[in-house]
């Protein structure tokens, strides 16, 4: 019985064949010989992989594949039983160990004798990698360790793990393993640096994940690596990680649960870093109630990461010091108020560092950095904590609307860290001299956090109090407002004079075709822009493009003017956007979709990711009539796909047959309740500005109340 083939989708043909998802699409159209989908959905089809790559080397393209996407295809085409990423984990340390000419030679032996010598050179590394001696390959693996064998020869041991790790992920996406990311792995070893002397050598991980907290120690200088994880796979990854990181390193990866086993009871730590699991209500309370760990109060059952912290500072020498990256609930949630007070009397708490939203998962939380340093017996200055709130815009300047591809925000890591580093490094240096940076960092006093909340979040402690306004100012300021909210209110009224609306005499039926079917009567254009290939060069577009604003999915969203650039969206190919076009969004969101008929100002900007254009024929199509049926609800609907994130299939859309001249009549209509929905909106955003004004103006002395008629 042959071997079943894996199937692929068209991002991974891209990268097999080295082209863009544009060249895919057009091979899908142009040649009537381009393999038929196998399975998927219409929207999101998938392709027989060994039917591709037939069709891929009759044309010359089969070869353009890198060893690391060859890497990706054979783990896809495996269909042997178990986690095939997961054994392959110490082989990528036993290659990288090897010369090209070792590698080349273990490629090219028999299938069983490859598999006799891989098992072999995994044995070998029992002491280096847990559960490494448990490691067996067959014959039936020769695929994949030739496939890892080339990928490590050619792109090193560092690439091979990483696709090893993103299938590992994919095939065990309830492990609830994050990486942290480097920019962050980095700031937290970076923070362990003294003023003087040098970097910690000994430094430990307890929940060390995918080992990318030490690897960033080792850059700065740690020799002797510690970690831990509970997951067998995570403790296997990290110590291949660990030992082609840093070669030179003295390295110790054990499996197995930190709380309830520790696997490194005796050693001392000069630091800690760690980025512990949160929420976690099984950590061991109960069996752990009595433990020598629980030096300043046993952890409530909800506070499993105040488990994490003592845990992390019952292994530092005295002095030594732990970054760990907690939720910010864990400086104020009532459950650990005695422990968090505990922490602060006994000044094992140094500092709390306030992180914006999107610095690691999930992404849409605010983490905090929290430094914990065991006490001295000269105990040194210890009255104050600092407090560094770098929660707000820390996006990348003139990129604020860049997204990485998980969505979140692209932050300027590089000023982050400075921030972060600056205020840490004076505090650290001197306690009681550290001056304010207003709004950003304060060094607060224990006795002042010592209340009955012992609330340790940063924005709390560095909120600066506004100067108090000039009620003149104020007073000019509420009177334009109000100026404004009158003529705004007036628009809106006039915008809702839509005339009378006339009933049918009964409700009409359309004779409806597809924008796909109208497509291909070519009554309008569907154009899309697409990314540049991972992993590719910067793609190139003409040089009239350049510097041409980017018109984003949340610009047509909502309804804002072209935010984005092509160095944000990295876009491989796109078209200026014509007055006339309509824009629709991609992602349907959950207040529906509103299509936008393109003006003179989005005229000459450039198309955005994940947005569709229809561009009609004017002899044809009426642009607002059109932009009116695309946008109405039941259409999205129909044409959608997805449950968590929905997706919108342009093709099927459907629009009403109707002559030109009754098109239009329904386009005016359609034109002026878009010019309701904007005057509202305006003169919704006009009042909401108005009261706030004139609120803090009462409230904050500024303003007296209005005369009023004592009746």
């Amino acid at each position: 019985m042959p071997k079943p083939s894996a199937q692929v989708t068209a991002a991974e043909i891209s990268r097999l064949a080295g082209v863009t998802r544009a060249t895919v699409s057009n091979w899908r159209r142009r040649h009537a010989d381009f393999p038929a989908p196998a399975g998927g959905t219409d929207t999101s089809p998938l392709y027989d992989l060994e039917a591709v790559r037939a069709w891929l080397d009759a044309r010359g393209h089969g070869t353009a594949a890198s060893p690391s996407e060859e890497l990706r295809a054979a783990l896809r085409l495996y269909t042997g039983g178990g986690s095939a990423a997961t054994r392959l984990l110490p082989l990528v340390l036993a290659a990288a160990q090897r010369d090209a000419a070792q590698l080349t030679a273990l490629s090219k032996l028999s299938d069983p004798d490859l598999a006799a010598r891989s098992h072999d050179a995994v044995a070998d590394l029992a002491e280096s990698v847990p559960d490494a001696e448990s490691v067996t390959y067959t014959p039936a693996d020769a695929s994949l360790l030739r496939a890892l064998l080339q990928c490590v020869q050619e792109e090193g041991g560092r690439a091979a793990l990483d696709v090893l790790a993103e299938r590992e992920l994919e095939e065990s996406a309830a492990s609830g393993a994050y990486q942290t990311p480097e920019p962050l792995a980095d700031l937290m070893a970076r923070l362990l640096a003294p003023a003087s002397g040098p970097y910690p050598a000994r430094v430990l991980d307890p929940a060390c994940g995918s080992g990318t907290l030490l690897a960033a120690a080792a850059r700065r200088g740690a020799t002797e690596l510690f970690a831990q994880d509970s997951l067998p796979v995570q403790a296997q990854r990290s110590a291949v990680r660990l030992r082609l990181a840093a070669p030179d390193a003295e390295i110790s990866v054990r499996a197995g649960d930190s709380l309830r086993a520790d696997a490194f009871p005796e050693p001392t730590a000069d630091a800690v870093l760690c980025n512990p699991p949160y929420g976690d209500r099984d950590w061991g309370h109960d069996e752990l109630a009595y433990d020598p760990r629980w030096v300043y109060g046993v952890p409530p059952r909800a506070e499993s990461e105040l488990a994490w912290a003592q845990h992390a500072l019952s292994h530092l020498a005295p002095g030594g010091l732990a970054v760990m990256l907690l939720p910010p609930a864990t400086a104020a949630r009532s459950s650990g108020r005695r422990v968090r007070a505990e922490l602060l009397r006994g000044g094992a708490l140094r500092g709390v560092i306030a992180l914006p939203p999107g610095a690691a998962t999930p992404f849409h939380i605010g983490l905090q950095l929290w430094l914990l340093q065991r006490p001295q017996p000269d105990g040194g200055d210890r009255q104050t904590v600092l407090f560094v709130d770098l929660s707000g815009d820390q996006t990348t300047p003139d990129r604020a609307s860049t997204r990485t591809r998980a969505g979140q925000a692209a932050l300027d890591w590089e000023a982050l860290t400075a921030s972060a580093l600056e205020c840490w490094q004076a505090f650290d240096a001197d306690p009681s001299g550290f001056a304010d940076h207003p709004g950003i960092a304060r060094a607060v006093p224990v006795i002042d956090l010592l209340d009955d909340l012992v609330d340790l979040t940063p924005a709390r402690h560095v909120r600066v109090t506004p100067p108090a306004a000039d009620p003149a100012q104020v007073a000019k300021r509420a009177e334009e407002l109000t100026e404004r909210l009158g003529r705004g209110v007036a628009a809106f009224a006039d915008a809702s004079a839509l005339g009378i609306w006339q009933p049918t005499d009964t409700s009409r039926e359309w004779r409806t075709a597809t924008v796909a079917d109208l497509a291909r009567g070519a009554a309008l254009s569907v154009l899309r822009a697409a990314p540049a290939v991972r992993g590719a060069d910067d793609a190139v577009l003409p040089k009239e493009y350049v510097g041409r604003p980017v018109l984003t999915a949340s610009d047509v969203a909502t309804g804002a003017r072209a935010s984005g650039s092509h160095d944000e969206q990295r876009l491989a190919h796109t078209v200026p956007i014509e007055a006339g076009d309509i824009l629709v969004p991609r992602i349907v969101s959950a207040h529906g979709t509103r299509a936008r008929v393109a003006d003179e100002q989005d005229a000459g900007c450039l198309l955005g990711l994940n947005v569709h254009l229809f561009r009609p024929d004017r002899e044809r199509l009426d642009p607002w009539f059109l932009a009116g049926f695309l946008s109405a609800e039941d259409n999205v609907s129909s044409a959608s796909t997805g449950s968590t994130s929905i997706h919108l299939d342009s093709g099927r859309l459907r629009v009403p047959l109707l002559p030109l001249a009754e098109q239009r009549s329904y386009g005016q209509a359609f034109r002026r309740l878009h010019e309701l929905r904007t005057a509202a909106q305006q003169a919704a955003d006009l009042a909401a500005e108005s009261a706030g004004l004139l609120t803090a103006g009462l409230t904050s002395g500024a303003l007296l109340p209005p005369d009023t008629d004592s009746a």
